[in-house]
């Protein structure tokens, strides 16, 4: 389950977490973007341990999404050691998430 925190900065986020971090860049008018958000509360449930979902709002975050390139929505991109080590863009199922991203975590 996705859980609200508040960070000083993005940096911060990453930067402090022990595990790596699925950041999913949506905008709440997306439809696809609504589609993942059941599929990635069974991705976080299912690596636990050993990922951290965090969700962020393109329109409220417009840098950020310029930042890391994402032009297409949904696009989820992984962190790991505070660096983007995988960008996944589009919807893609559950079970195909975790299996891809078993790979990195």
């Amino acid at each position: 389950m996705a859980v609200k925190k508040q960070f000083s900065s993005f940096q911060d986020l990453l930067d402090n977490s022990e595990i790596p971090v699925l950041v999913d860049f949506y905008a709440t008018w997306c439809g696809p973007c609504q589609m993942m958000s059941p599929i990635l509360e069974q991705v976080g449930a299912s690596l636990r341990d050993r990922l951290q979902v965090v969700k962020i709002d393109t329109d409220k975050y417009p840098n950020l999404a310029s930042k890391y390139q994402v032009e297409a929505l949904p696009t989820l991109v992984l962190f790991k050691n505070g660096q983007p080590a995988e960008k996944i863009e589009g919807v893609l199922q559950a079970q195909q998430l975790i299996q891809h991203l078993s790979n990195f975590v």
